[in-house]
């Protein structure tokens, strides 16, 4: 009898420790990553991706799947930003990967989540869908470069 109340506390002890322990990885991994990443935290703007570029790029749309479906950028996959990690499998680390929602905010926190899993490889389309599609979509390269208009 003493022996199964003492496996029961031991057991319980363990999962009672066990968030702890997982909070202080996530804190040292992040506590990792922050002593690396350089200052603009791997986003890049609209501007910054010639259209011929768009392709080398895996694309993926992190707002809902009602979003999606309504319009994104042509090529994208739909990975919900909560999702990214449980579905990284089908996320590639031999090309770079553009990960946008609808203004830079939930994509920001799956990039961040995606670098911490060891994706170097990610970049965060600043200002998201919105911005995109504001400065010119695909174009928006070409758009910035064009000489004034008088």
């Amino acid at each position: 009898m003493i022996f199964k109340l003492m496996r029961a506390a031991a057991l319980a002890l363990a999962i009672v420790a066990l968030p702890v322990m997982a909070n202080e990885e996530a804190v040292k991994a992040m506590e990792e990553y922050l002593d690396f990443v350089d200052y603009g935290g791997a986003t890049i703007f609209p501007e910054q991706i010639p259209k011929d570029d768009w392709q080398k790029f895996h694309v993926i749309d992190a707002r809902d799947k009602d979003q999606y479906a309504k319009e994104h950028i042509p090529g994208a996959v739909n990975v919900e930003w909560r999702q990214v990690l449980t579905k990284r499998d089908s996320i590639p680390k031999s090309k770079p990967v553009l990960i946008y929602c609808n203004t830079g905010t939930l994509s920001a926190q799956a990039g961040f989540a995606l670098r911490i899993a060891g994706y170097d490889n990610v970049r965060i389309l600043q200002g998201g869908y919105a911005e995109w599609k504001a400065k010119g979509g695909l174009d928006a390269a070409a758009s910035a470069t064009a000489p004034a208009k008088h």
